[in-house]
């Protein structure tokens, strides 16, 4: 069995997550009660890989990496907050049974790509170099303990 990576593991989870969103796209404006499950577990989704990210990546990056006053993960909780908020916006129309979120998606997708491929080309790579096994097992335990 291949070892487990923060790239493969955070790729895998970036596909779960756009896989749900793709959904609630495709049934908001069909079976609005399946679309609005398929947001909320994409919500949770997000929430929750946000939070690996802040509470575990990001200050192991920091640590190995020694960029603590700057660096890409001060970007990054930047852009967490944006997301964040655009999320909520967008949770508040589906809360109000309102499917027409267009807009709001396409700012949401636009943030999520723009970040995701930073996530994907310059942080999950360099943990993967920068941590050991041992530090990277140690790290998947502590998502795991994030609900």
């Amino acid at each position: 069995m291949p070892e487990r990576t923060i790239s493969s593991m955070f790729d895998k989870d970036h596909e779960r997550l756009d896989a749900l969103f793709k959904s609630f796209q495709t049934l908001k404006r069909t079976d609005f009660l399946k679309a609005k499950n398929a947001f909320l577990e994409f919500k949770a989704g997000l929430q929750r890989h946000v939070a690996w990210e802040e509470e575990v990546m990001f200050p192991l990056w920091e640590k190995k990496s020694g960029m603590t006053g700057g660096g890409p993960t001060i970007v990054m909780r930047n852009e967490h907050r944006e997301i964040g908020d655009c999320l909520e916006s967008l949770a508040r129309k589906i809360q109000a049974q309102n499917p027409e979120t267009d807009r709001e998606e396409e700012i949401l997708l636009d943030l999520l790509d723009r970040h995701n491929m930073s996530e994907e080309e310059v942080l999950y790579p360099e943990m993967d170099h920068l941590i050991s096994a041992e530090e990277r097992e140690t790290a998947f335990r502590a998502m795991e303990k994030i609900a």
